[in-house]
């Protein structure tokens, strides 16, 4: 089985294009969601995020307030990468854990891992797909989707690497800004390719 890793940046259209493999039926894990559970309440990556940054970064109900990090660590590039050293190995391993485990006959799986290039981890996989837009798309759909600024959201962009760079290295390419059913086409034709 082919270990397939899809990226991109910010906003470009990775979750879209993860659920169009999943409605292919291909077998797909979400890094963010791993993330987010190893986040979780009572977890010791919660535990190591409020010794490092403070416990004032839980809410009422026990919950990591991800706003109030996601402001501190994308003003700071040293936090960003304190945090990153917290959340990274576990995800990986979990997503390693995935794969070895996955008992289904199919040609080949996917993990969405945004930043597949900026952790190094792209050579643990057999390809890597990017999902990527236009530089002003990719502002306006997050200034959009998570309520910033256009400065905040330029900031959270250049937190990655530039798309461009992705591209490059990229096995293949799905464009999202150009329509719903292009993207579709698009899916389809690198789901053909990786089943071949």
């Amino acid at each position: 089985m082919l270990r397939v890793a899809l990226t991109g940046g910010i906003a470009t259209g990775k979750s879209y294009s993860l659920a169009a493999f999943a409605a292919l039926g291909v077998p797909v894990i979400d890094a963010d969601l791993l993330a987010r559970e190893a986040l979780a309440p009572g977890t010791p990556g919660l535990h190591a995020v409020t010794t490092r940054f403070g416990a004032a970064l839980l809410q009422p109900d026990g919950a990591l307030d991800r706003a109030a990090l996601g402001r501190i660590v994308f003003a700071d590039s040293r936090a960003r990468a304190a945090l990153e050293a917290i959340v990274h190995p576990e995800v990986y391993r979990r997503i390693q854990e995935w794969f070895a485990n996955l008992r289904v006959a199919a040609r080949f799986a996917m993990a969405d891992i945004p930043l597949v290039f900026e952790t190094g981890h792209n050579h643990q996989f057999d390809r890597v797909v990017v999902a990527a837009c236009s530089a002003d798309e990719q502002v306006r759909r997050v200034t959009a989707r998570d309520r910033l600024t256009d400065v905040d959201a330029r900031a959270r962009i250049a937190a990655q690497w530039p798309i461009e760079d992705k591209v490059e290295r990229a096995d293949r390419v799905i464009w999202t800004d150009r329509g719903f059913a292009e993207t579709d086409r698009q899916v389809r034709d690198v789901y053909e390719w990786l089943r071949g």
